[in-house]
């Protein structure tokens, strides 16, 4: 069977060449005689993957050596609580800027713990833009100033960052991360479920400064605690052993293949613009969000027409675009277009688009 082109937001489509290498060291991974899937945790095997991973990380990223690189599980919804948990006291302060989803459910889970203060929301009109910040009504004592960087739902990035002086900024990148060279120095925590860009479902990346680490409140439980999963490298349990190996391949892919962050940010640029350029300029299809903060991951896009919409995503899934459908919470559509995805898969659904409008005007 031919393989699709999957517009999926997560978990998403993956490098082809990381599933070949996958698949042929499948049942003997190096001459271990032993596939990763069932390898002890604790041998010198696979030891020597997930400190090459994190060593790939670090380089590819270019993490500054006062930053951790923890590899935990729960999901980067884990990480709502886990955050306020590690550095804020009991009785903290933080600030948070609700653009999707995502946001909004980090600052509810957060209020659970400390004071958590909305600066700025975009939800009155639909999480279509990230809204202008005014600086005097950030906390100035905060622990930490949040944010989403990438929408994956509403299909929207921060293109300049919150000028948060000495309070430590919060990102979540689950949707951006590896897509374009970041400055991690300017931020205190950077955290990314690795399922859009990155691996299959299983693994969440934290990269947080030193000194953030070894403030845990003390009801922040021990699988949450920042310090215990630091002091271990990452082995206090037993980590998610293959999606950490998949994760160790695709960094190979970046930095051996594309040629770097650099490189993987034209490419993604490229891609990006082929589809946006014809949203602007189809009487049928229009994206949905304000142009200056438009997503180079996560397009949506709509017709006006719920019943058009809905023969659009049928007929684009008969011809091999699959997960094309928007979120449930905003309808149309919406093509993901990580990394993974080769410029060829959005030329042909453009042409796709085109020829669709053709027949249904």
């Amino acid at each position: 069977m031919a393989r699709v082109y999957n517009f999926s937001a997560g978990p998403s489509m993956l490098p082809e060449s990381v599933l070949r290498k996958a698949a042929d060291e499948m049942l003997d991974y190096q001459g271990s005689g032993q596939s990763v899937m069932e390898m002890s945790h604790r041998s010198k095997v696979y030891d020597a993957i997930i400190k090459e991973a994190e060593a790939l990380l670090r380089e590819v990223m270019n993490i500054p050596d006062n930053y951790k690189v923890l590899f935990l599980q729960g999901g980067a919804s884990s990480q709502f609580a886990a955050i306020p948990l590690n550095i804020s006291s009991k009785d903290g302060k933080a600030d948070y800027v609700i653009t999707g989803q995502w946001a909004k459910k980090a600052y509810k889970e957060a209020s659970r713990y400390i004071n958590a203060n909305v600066v700025a929301s975009s939800e009155d009109k639909t999480f279509s833009y990230i809204p202008k910040l005014d600086k005097s009504t950030f906390t100035p004592d905060a622990d930490y100033f949040y944010i989403c960087m990438n929408n994956t739902i509403y299909g929207t990035v921060y293109h300049e960052l919150p000028d948060t002086g000495d309070v430590p900024l919060v990102a979540d990148i689950s949707s951006c991360i590896l897509s374009r060279p970041i400055d991690v120095s300017k931020f205190g925590i950077l955290y990314a479920g690795a399922q859009k860009n990155m691996a299959p479902a299983g693994l969440t990346v934290v990269i947080v400064r030193e000194d953030l680490i070894g403030h845990a409140q003390d009801i922040c439980p021990t699988m949450f605690n920042y310090q215990i999963h630091a002091d271990n490298g990452s082995m206090f349990n037993t980590p998610p052993c293959y999606t950490i190996y998949i994760a160790k391949l695709v960094l190979e892919w970046i930095k051996n293949d594309i040629g770097g962050l650099e490189k993987m940010y034209e490419l993604n640029v490229k891609k990006a613009k082929l589809l946006y350029d014809f949203l602007d300029s189809s009487e049928m299809f229009k994206g949905t969000v304000v142009p200056e903060d438009r997503s180079l991951m996560n397009v949506p896009f709509v017709t006006g027409d719920d019943e058009l919409d809905a023969k659009f995503v049928k007929a684009a899934t008969e011809a091999g675009f699959v997960n094309i459908k928007g979120h449930r919470s905003v309808g149309g559509m919406r093509a993901s277009i990580y990394n993974a995805m080769p410029y060829e898969g959005v030329e042909k659904l453009v042409a796709f688009m085109k020829k669709f409008e053709e027949e249904n005007k």
